[in-house]
């Protein structure tokens, strides 16, 4: 093929790795276009082995039609190499750009190509004035005056010394919960070693003085972590106060605080979360501050095109819903049906298992109803607004495509969609909407009576439509399938029992809590049991014991989970890997394993479910706290549109209390993909913004770490 342009000599760039190291995903287009992207005047289609873009006509800019791909690493003084095969249906130039993809754009290359009808390989060279994680590269073809199809394939960006994935900095050798410890509860701590023999260890206080001192505990090969480790318990110690440390030899660990209430603050930030995640409300500088103040979203002021009157997707429904309000889920704009109630869910219980709880900085404080109430309400109204006129109930609402990070709900530009109705989302909406009937009967009779009028509609529209499945896949927002929905039916009538007392409900109670389950809102069987408890006493007394035994037993599985693993988590996979938002699932089943300390009363369920939060708080592979703002060494990047400081200065970092998904074994996304291969699963993880599968944030993650943190800060 003819060379349009060839490699050149770059005066005065360090050298190379050898071998070179690829930056791009997928330049072939054999798996599909993901992850390039396209501007939305801009449609793409992998066609006979290329991606082939419609480039419309009558553009201005280069950059008002793009192609391209995000996240490429780039290192100063490091000399890039991209080489790619272009064809259009007509002679046309365009530009080739590798720079970084937010201010200041420092640029490696920007290069004219002439393309021809006839595909011919291109090759540009140029050397980074900047490190940055990330890096773009887009093919500019906006400008033209006459619509054309542009083709690209065999993209490749070559460079850089530093190894896809870098050198990993997991701080100190000795690991500890970056918090604190409740005084009363485990202290303990793992020792990254080969050593075999015990080791002595030095507990420091905040003026340098040794308050206590011991010998590890050799532990051997961690499977999960790839890691040698020793164990160190420091639990005799009963002192208190603040800035410990805990040292092995040379290695001292970040410092800890010890104290009654080490969770307070953290208790209160989990919660926070819900308000700066609201839809429909401006989230205002007097409870949040400056920084994360931010103009109401999605209340159909332009340019948002939405909640008040949102029609559904089209060909599925010829009506609108007014869906204000409710939670933004994750990282991005939509609202779900399943995730949210159990959020929802999650924070009645709470209520439930510790009360009236800690005050919150919301517009309805001091209304004399329990802030965590007035939260959970929130997301309670929006659900009920979901419930079409059949009584089925629409799995959720979001844009029509992905928009980018850094968008805050108020400038999303998007078209919004009801999507279809599902039975998953009813039953959701059946189960909480009985918790919400039974716990609100004290504070708002009116809104309870509203809350189990609209569960029992829900409840008589699945029973006549038992398998309307939300369909996979989809652009804009999460899918949130699920082709199984006995799991839901059990719940929604273990809820409505609970509410009610009818008994027409129990023969419908058909599922049991699972250790290899727990629960999610993919798997909800084992919320029947969890409901159940919360009315044990509608239940004859040898269905009360069986079921206290069933959570026990489960508790039992997730304790022995916990002391076989060398950084102690009550989450194990069976298969070893690990799954996005695996850090839910080392909260929820703590709270499992609480809950089932309250039932029997035994120790060692409260010592799990305060050692859980360890590993979530820097006890972990990765020697990190997964909470932003806890710990010296915490997450700050987390997938989100809004809390994009990584990438737009002008935004707030994550606010504190943020929960990050934590390690995923199947790496997917991008920003995974290109820099974890090889991972061992407790290390699959990386703080950065653009890797949504490990680092997204979601309200049913913060949901139970505010569930474990109010159990930790009043136990």
């Amino acid at each position: 093929m003819p060379v349009a342009a060839r490699p050149v000599a770059v005066p005065g760039a360090a050298v190379a790795a050898d071998p070179s190291y690829e930056r791009l995903l997928n330049g072939t287009f054999d798996a599909g276009k993901e992850p390039w992207w396209s501007s939305g005047n801009t449609p793409t289609a992998v066609t006979d082995g290329r991606l082939c873009a419609q480039v419309p006509g009558g553009t201005v800019n280069p950059w008002d039609s793009m192609i391209g791909q995000d996240d490429l690493p780039i290192e100063q003084g490091q000399p890039y190499t991209l080489r790619f095969d272009a064809s259009a249906s007509r002679p046309v130039q365009f530009r080739a750009v590798l720079q970084q993809a937010a201010a200041p754009h420092a640029t490696v290359l920007n290069k004219t190509v002439e393309a021809a009808t006839i595909p011919q390989t291109y090759t540009f060279a140029g050397i980074s004035p900047v490190t940055d994680t990330h890096g773009q590269i887009s093919f500019q073809a906006g400008g033209a005056t006459e619509p054309y199809t542009l083709c690209l394939d065999n993209i490749s960006v070559i460079g850089g010394i530093v190894p896809p994935g870098g050198v990993r900095d997991f701080g100190p050798a000795v690991r500890v919960n970056q918090l604190g410890y409740v005084a009363d509860g485990p202290k303990r701590a793992t020792y990254v070693t080969t050593a075999t023999t015990p080791l002595d260890w030095r507990l420091i206080a905040a003026g340098n003085q040794v308050v206590a001192s011991g010998h590890t505990e050799p532990y051997g090969p961690d499977a999960l972590s790839g890691d040698a480790v020793q164990l160190i318990d420091f639990g005799r110690y009963h002192g208190t106060g603040t800035g410990f440390r805990l040292a092995v030899g040379d290695d001292v660990s970040k410092p800890f605080d010890i104290g009654s209430h080490v969770y307070a603050g953290l208790r209160r930030d989990a919660l926070a979360y819900f308000y700066n995640n609201r839809s429909g409300i401006a989230i205002e500088a007097q409870y949040v501050g400056a920084e994360y103040a931010r103009a109401a979203g999605h209340l159909g002021v332009a340019p948002n095109q939405g909640d008040t009157s949102v029609p559904c997707y089209p060909g599925t429904c010829d009506y609108s819903l007014d869906v204000r309000g409710g939670w933004y889920d994750a990282g991005d704009h939509g609202k779900y049906v399943v995730n949210g109630a159990l959020a929802a869910w999650q924070l009645l219980d709470l209520y439930e298992e510790t009360g009236a709880g800690v005050s919150l900085k919301i517009p309805e404080g001091g209304n004399r109803v329990p802030d965590v109430l007035d939260e959970a309400r929130w997301e309670l109204e929006f659900l009920l607004r979901m419930q079409a006129p059949s009584g089925l109930v629409h799995h959720k609402v979001h844009d029509e495509k992905w928009t980018a990070l850094g968008t805050p709900p108020a400038a999303d530009p998007q078209p919004r969609y009801l999507y279809p109705v599902s039975t998953a989302a009813t039953l959701n909406l059946a189960a909480v909407g009985a918790r919400c009937a039974r716990v609100y009967a004290r504070w708002d009779h009116r809104f309870a009576a509203r809350c189990l009028s609209a569960a029992e509609k829900a409840w008589t529209a699945a029973r006549q439509n038992p398998a309307i499945y939300a369909p996979p896949g989809g652009e804009g927002g999460g899918a949130y399938d699920d082709t199984k929905v006995t799991d839901e039916f059990s719940w929604a009538a273990a809820e409505l029992f609970g509410a009610t007392g009818r008994t027409s409900y129990k023969r419908f109670i058909t599922t049991t809590l699972q250790a290899a389950d727990g629960f999610s809102w993919q798997e909800t069987g084992g919320l029947a049991d969890l409901a159940l408890a919360r009315v044990a006493y509608r239940l004859p007394l040898l269905d009360r014991l069986r079921l206290r035994q069933r959570i026990a037993s489960v508790a039992d599985s997730y304790l022995a989970g916990l002391r076989s693993q060398g950084y102690a988590n009550p989450y194990k996979p069976a298969d070893g890997q690990y799954v996005w938002g695996s850090n839910s699932g080392t909260a929820n089943n703590a709270m499992i394993l609480a809950i089932a300390a309250d039932l029997t009363g035994r120790p060692a369920y409260r010592s799990a479910a305060l050692e859980s939060l360890d590993y979530l708080l820097g006890r972990n592979a990765i020697g990190q706290s997964y909470v932003t703002g806890y710990g010296e060494r915490s997450s700050h990047h987390q997938h989100h549109r809004f809390w994009a400081h990584s990438l737009n200065p002008a935004l707030p970092s994550p606010y504190p209390g943020s929960l990050a998904g934590g390690p995923n074994s199947h790496l997917q996304d991008p920003v995974a993909q290109r820099n974890l291969q090889g991972c061992a699963p407790a290390t699959c993880y990386l703080d950065e913004i653009g890797s949504y599968s490990t680092n997204e944030v979601a309200v049913n993650w913060n949901s139970a770490l505010a569930w474990l943190t109010a159990y930790a800060d009043t136990r």
